[in-house]
């Protein structure tokens, strides 16, 4: 069996949310809270887990409309309240491995608010380049980060305080 080169990439994206880093902290984290923007819409989850603890696992599977299957599976390593998370995870479209990332998350109380920054780098696997969208000048890798901390924005703006 033949491998393609392995392609790397990094980026580090930031939000800043009016809400305490005790609330972002617990949307971050909270599976119950975290299933409310973790993951898009017009799927179907397959399978939704989590513990976010060092050595926790957590792991989110769907079946989009098109038929397209994705699968993501983590594990944590540093768990910090309100202040940082670090995990690693693999992607599967299809049942095939895509890539495998690190992220850190970094929480700063900032503003009346919090500052979140979120840096990953990230391995392509077999083929699998995350060419995504060259005119806007992002990867499908940061623009589906983006999105999801979009997606965090409104829920913490839609939950009572």
């Amino acid at each position: 069996m033949s491998h393609s080169p392995t392609v790397h990439d990094s980026f580090s994206l930031t939000r800043h949310y009016a809400a305490s880093s005790a609330r972002v902290f617990r949307a971050l984290s909270d599976p119950l809270a975290k299933a409310k923007w973790f993951g898009g819409e017009g799927h179907h989850i397959l399978i939704r887990n989590a513990d976010i603890r060092p050595g926790g696992t957590e792991e989110v599977k769907a079946q989009w409309p098109n038929g397209l299957e994705t699968h993501f599976k983590a594990v944590y390593f540093d768990v910090i309240p309100e202040t940082r998370l670090v995990y690693a995870y693999e992607m599967f479209l299809n049942g095939a491995k895509i890539s495998v990332s690190l992220a850190t998350v970094e929480l700063t109380a900032q503003g009346g608010g919090t500052t979140v920054k979120i840096t990953e780098q990230g391995a392509f696997l077999d083929g699998y380049e995350d060419a995504g969208s060259p005119e806007a000048g992002t990867t499908s890798r940061e623009h589906g980060t983006g999105f999801l901390l979009d997606a965090l924005g409104k829920a913490l703006e839609s939950q009572e305080s």
